[in-house]
């Protein structure tokens, strides 16, 4: 029997955002507001970090950067994006597939960086 195979991803949030995380103790991620047609963890520590200091700050007071890992299989349904530059890459996931998102998480959400 072989390892689930993962692969790490990096969610910047915001206030708000974190305090629901916390809320399904750090296994899952949020539904999207009506606005957010669009879940999008990135592949990147930096990239995560540029958008929770320079954006997540501004617009609430503080940003966040969490860390967690996904099997491997699930994602590969998924291609990675490129949103804006090569060092900007995420992956896409659409609103309504969140939940099964969430089901392929592997262990726990954990809060690497906080900035305010």
């Amino acid at each position: 029997m072989s390892a689930l195979e993962t692969i790490t991803l990096y969610r910047p949030v915001g206030p708000r955002e974190l305090e629901l995380i916390k809320k399904a103790d750090f296994k899952a991620f949020p539904a999207r507001l009506p606005d957010q047609p669009i879940f999008y963890p990135v592949l990147t520590e930096d990239y995560a970090t540029k958008i929770a200091r320079d954006w997540n700050v501004p617009a609430s007071g503080s940003g966040y950067v969490t860390r967690f890992e996904v099997a491997k299989r699930y994602l590969d349904g998924y291609q990675v994006q490129e949103a804006g530059g090569r060092q900007h890459l995420e992956y896409w996931i659409p609103a309504e597939e969140l939940n099964t998102f969430n089901e392929n998480i592997v262990g726990i959400i954990e809060i690497i960086a906080e900035f305010r």
